[in-house]
């Protein structure tokens, strides 16, 4: 039974099994993100799927315990099957197999014969010297005559065996020393050590919440510990000196010898907005001895101190404070301004509701591309349009290149912040400070949201008034919840479009006037089970509902008409109410209406009673580093040369082996000569390299061999 585990063990194919479930388990976890909340998972894939991924630990392959095991048979593997065939190989190597029967050198393919003028022993000693300086390895073999044809060493003469290219079979060696080599690396820089030390020396993963320095010591690993990978937050002017290790459910903390302090984090960018240079100038304070040691860390080139590697990973906020202002989208919210803290939160309240306000993150650049996808004249079909070179060059070339020119520009700072009502439900957002042209020349404010992650935002577009402010809209929709408000601008508009020797007529249009406005405003429903409070859906519901089919179409526009003088009365009567002129009926101002006009009609469906502007902040940013000990690099890296030097020798070093059997010729002087070759791997070289050696040894022209 030993036998055969030690035979199943030492099998290629049970190699080359394990190979292929440790890379399909590396597929795995390229695809599927590593070490995410479990809230990703379950937002993304479903609480089923989350569940099963956590199950399998196939959120943390690389640490799971059945790929480390799978990992340590491997090991246990190649080393058995290293261990069976070294002694064969090196007895291999020792040998050149000169005890070989001249009858069998007959059966080669690659042989010759032929008839030298000289005696056998001077022939073998020329021979031989002849291979040597050409780098064989030879070994000369005198057969007495006392040993015939018929017996076991083929009769009188002189066998010269040689080798070349022993380095072939070394190569084995190299290449499945190097798989036990990395696979070691690997489990030393793994988690293994990690969790050895929850298993057997007292620690347990931290799943609470708190300050670090509250943390007790059993979830710390001490200074010492000889090998961890960690992820470390320093934000400017503060200092750290605890790593976050983590786990797959919860974390460790490691102790460093020293802590990082961060003078200044420098970022760059591209004109993409993406970041081009990480560069962190640290001061490194011994906690031993009081040093501080000046460093600075960029990507790719990590800081070294006390055996502990310091690499840049990636930038965070540092607790950039915020100042919001509430932009009111409901008729009964109201504006205010609140200030916070990046990762911070605050209490606002919808009426008798109460909501959370979580600050996530402040963006100071954002670039985006505002290329057109395309008017009117844009298909190709217009020969004016066609362009057959630019259209072959954009397909053709590098790879960055697009069919479309990128615009690219960047439209400002911006806030991010979830609401999260008292169920724990939350909305994500992300508003822009600055108003942003998206080409049809009325400047608008972007408010982000979405329901998951996963998706994209949506945006409420916001026009900005003369002042780049929202001002504007916010009076105007103030105004449009006001009746009073109401009244002066139905009389204008009554006044200003109706014929006053037609009583009658102007009653009418007063009533038709009332009613459209009041729908838009949301006072007055369309129908008692109305799916929409107002704007534009709402006027649509009530002609659905009150006007035949036929006449739709003609009512609509009527409507239609009506509702964009009196919102533009509604806007100027706002404008008064704030000491301001009232606007003319030129296109720019018709521009900013019919823009708040559509803002206001989608603010009835944004999930929040208010949207939070970025009204002024101050960053502080934060650098995330990676530390590491890692004692397994060096063997991975010893691992990674023997793998090179094995691969190479086994694919390009050929070892062939060559004998020469010299037997006493029919007269004095003279001998015969059989030669043979062989080789592992017949090349396109092989046969060229044996005429050379027949040329060169045999001394003779190829017409006289007889193959």
């Amino acid at each position: 039974m030993v036998r055969a585990a030690v035979e199943m063990l030492s099998s290629m194919r049970f190699a080359i099994a394990l190979l292929t479930v440790i890379c399909i388990a590396s597929i795995i976890g390229t695809v599927l993100k590593q070490h995410e909340p479990i809230n990703n998972y379950i937002n993304q894939f479903g609480p089923f799927w989350a569940e099963l991924f956590r199950a399998a630990r196939l959120d943390s392959i690389y640490s799971s315990w059945w790929f480390l095991l799978i990992l340590a048979f491997l090991v246990v593997s190649t080393s058995l099957c290293i261990a069976r065939n070294t002694p064969r190989i090196v007895t291999d190597l020792r040998t050149l197999k000169e005890d070989i029967r001249v009858q069998s050198l007959r059966a080669f393919g690659q042989r010759a014969e032929a008839v030298l003028d000289e005696a056998p022993a001077e022939a073998a000693n020329r021979i031989g010297a002849l291979l040597s300086g050409g780098g064989w390895k030879v070994k000369l073999q005198h057969r007495e005559s006392g040993q015939g044809e018929q017996g076991s060493k083929g009769g009188q003469g002189w066998m010269v065996a040689a080798r070349a290219g022993g380095a072939h079979k070394l190569g084995y060696i190299a290449a499945h020393g190097a798989i036990v080599l990395i696979c070691l690396g690997g489990l030393l820089d793994g988690d293994l050590i990690v969790r050895a030390q929850t298993w057997f020396a007292g620690k347990s993963v931290y799943t609470g919440g708190g300050m670090i320095a509250d943390v007790p010591a059993r979830h710390r690993l001490s200074p010492s510990n000889p090998t961890f990978r960690g992820n470390i937050l320093v934000p400017e002017g503060g200092q750290s000196s605890v790593a976050i290790l983590n786990q797959a459910d919860g974390v460790l903390l490691q102790d460093l010898p020293f802590s990082i302090e961060l003078k200044k984090f420098i970022v760059d960018y591209y004109s993409t907005g993406m970041p081009k240079l990480f560069a962190s100038e640290v001061v490194l304070h011994d906690r031993a001895t009081g040093e501080a040691v000046p460093a600075r860390i960029e990507v790719n080139h990590p800081a070294s101190y006390k055996g502990v590697e310091i690499y840049q990973s990636s930038f965070d906020d540092g607790g950039s404070s915020v100042k919001l202002k509430a932009v009111p989208m409901g008729a009964a919210a109201k504006p205010f301004e609140l200030e916070g803290t990046i990762g911070g939160s605050s209490e606002i309240s919808n009426g008798a509701d109460r909501l959370t306000l979580e600050y996530t993150a402040l963006r100071v650049i954002n670039v985006e591309n505002f290329a057109e996808n395309g008017g009117p004249m844009s298909s190709g079909a217009d020969v004016r349009k066609v362009d057959l070179r630019n259209n072959i060059e954009s397909r053709l070339g590098a790879a960055n290149k697009t069919r479309t020119a990128k615009v690219l520009r960047n439209i400002g700072p911006s806030i991010g912040y979830k609401l999260r009502d008292a169920a724990g439900q939350a909305r994500e957002y992300q508003n822009y400070m600055l108003p942003v042209d998206t080409g049809d020349g009325q400047p608008v404010f972007l408010f982000g949201m979405r329901e998951r992650p996963e998706e994209p935002f949506r945006y409420l577009r916001v026009p900005a008034d003369e002042e780049s402010s929202v001002e504007g809209f916010v009076r105007m929709r103030a105004a449009l919840a006001d009746p009073a408000i109401h009244a002066k601008a139905i009389e204008r508009y009554v006044a200003r479009a109706a014929d006053a020797s037609r009583p009658e007529l102007v009653e009418q249009l007063r009533a038709s006037s009332a009613r459209a406005l009041a729908l838009f405003a949301g006072i007055e429903r369309a129908k008692p089970d109305a799916k929409t409070a107002g704007g534009w859906q709402a006027v649509a519901e009530f002609i659905e509902s009150n006007v035949p089919e036929a006449e739709r179409e003609r009512a609509g526009a009527v409507l239609v008409r009506i509702l964009n003088d009196l919102l533009f009365e509604v806007l100027n009567l706002s404008r008064e109410q704030a000491g301001l002129k009232a606007l003319p009926g030129d296109e720019k101002s018709q521009q900013f209406l019919t823009q708040a006009v559509l803002a206001i009609s989608d603010a009835y469906f944004y999930p929040a009673p208010v949207a939070m502007m970025l009204a002024d902040f101050k960053q502080v940013q934060a650098s995330v580093f990676q530390v590491a000990r890692a004692p397994g690099k060096s063997v991975v890296y010893l691992g990674c040369l023997l793998l090179i030097v094995g691969i190479f020798a086994m694919l390009y070093v050929r070892e062939r082996r060559l004998w020469v059997w010299l037997a006493p010729g029919s007269e004095p002087n003279r001998c015969d000569a059989s030669l043979a070759m062989s080789m592992n791997r017949k090349t396109i070289d092989s046969d060229r390299e044996f005429e050379h050696l027949k040329d060169r040894l045999l001394a003779i022209k190829k017409k006289d061999l007889a193959r």
